[in-house]
């Protein structure tokens, strides 16, 4: 996408804004994130901003730029967000896991949970994805159980980068020609999110080989059921019931397909929520026990290790982010 891309857009803008003070800034930047304590100060006597984006609910691109300083904090619900600068100086996690952009190198917000940003004289463009349509696409490769979470900590290579550029540039050129009504955009939209796991591993397991197969319809049905009843008390016969199967049948097919008992990947699927719900929660009003206990973990040392095991850090790290 070239420099002035979407200034040459002619398309209907879904949010524009500009001026020249740092209340204005402050004022018209910070409610599209949720913004608190955030601050704005000039680097030179022209200080001035503009922010526009197009698109819809689906998916949006955006670019903002500033003449000046801002820093806060940030918090965006219900939708992944990836940005690049092409120029200024960036960063995005202050304190904590904290990524110094690099210009034309995308970066991934951290996913629905608050952080703090500085930023200074930049050019920067953005990319709003739904956390619906994401998690649709997911789902075309992913064994998806409704947690969001990718790999932030390492950064994507020069093919997935390029990968990523094309189909946002494929995305806005489907958006000049038919709109956000046209099938056009819309299979743009999705291609822009199956690029997004290009750019960062999805933490969720992929189709095992012959996932897909009819032979193999009753597994899936198990696997569906154990998604949508994670956060209630189940035994291996309320699986094997709700997959129809025998509780011996559905053992073996789990081992054969997924190489695991059905009660270890509800175990893992448990841990992936309870590790969403941390990074969402207040630290000061939440208890990592109520956390894991309200997903069935009574033995706080073996959660413990199990969490570290999978997520690489304790739980108690995950919940202070």
């Amino acid at each position: 996408m070239t420099t002035d891309a979407l200034a040459e857009t002619p398309v209907r803008p879904i949010v524009a804004v500009a001026g020249t003070d740092t209340d204005g800034a402050i004022q018209d930047l910070a409610g599209m994130y949720a913004g608190r304590a955030w601050h704005s100060s000039p680097v030179s006597s022209d200080y001035w901003y503009k922010y526009v984006g197009v698109g819809d609910g689906q998916m949006s691109i955006r670019r903002s730029q500033m003449h000046g300083r801002l820093r806060g904090d940030v918090a965006v619900e219900g939708e992944v967000v990836v940005q690049w600068i092409d120029s200024g100086d960036a960063r995005v996690d202050v304190g904590r896991d904290e990524v110094q952009m690099q210009p034309g190198v995308p970066t991934l917000f951290p996913i629905e949970q608050r952080f703090e940003m500085a930023y200074e004289d930049w050019d920067q463009r953005l990319v709003h994805l739904n956390r619906d349509l994401v998690l649709d696409v997911a789902a075309e490769q992913h064994l998806v159980d409704g947690t969001l979470g990718f790999d932030r900590s390492v950064t994507p290579t020069i093919n997935a980068v390029m990968r990523w550029r094309s189909s946002v540039a494929a995305a806005m050129q489907a958006l000049r020609s038919g709109g956000t009504s046209s099938l056009a955009w819309h299979e743009a939209q999705r291609d822009v999110a199956r690029s997004l796991f290009g750019l960062y591993r999805f933490q969720s397991e992929g189709f095992p080989h012959g996932y897909g197969d009819r032979k193999n319809v009753r597994v899936r049905r198990a696997v569906e059921f154990i998604h949508e009843h994670a956060g209630e008390p189940l035994s291996v016969a309320d699986i094997a019931r709700a997959a129809d199967l025998s509780v011996r049948g559905l053992q073996e097919s789990f081992q054969r397909i997924l190489d695991r008992t059905p009660m270890t990947y509800l175990r893992e699927v448990r841990l992936r929520h309870v590790h969403a719900d941390l990074l969402h929660a207040n630290p000061i009003a939440t208890s990592v026990a109520d956390v894991a206990s309200r997903w069935g973990f009574a033995h706080m040392g073996r959660f413990s290790n199990a969490y570290l095991q999978r997520f690489g850090e304790y739980p108690r790290v995950t919940l202070r982010r």
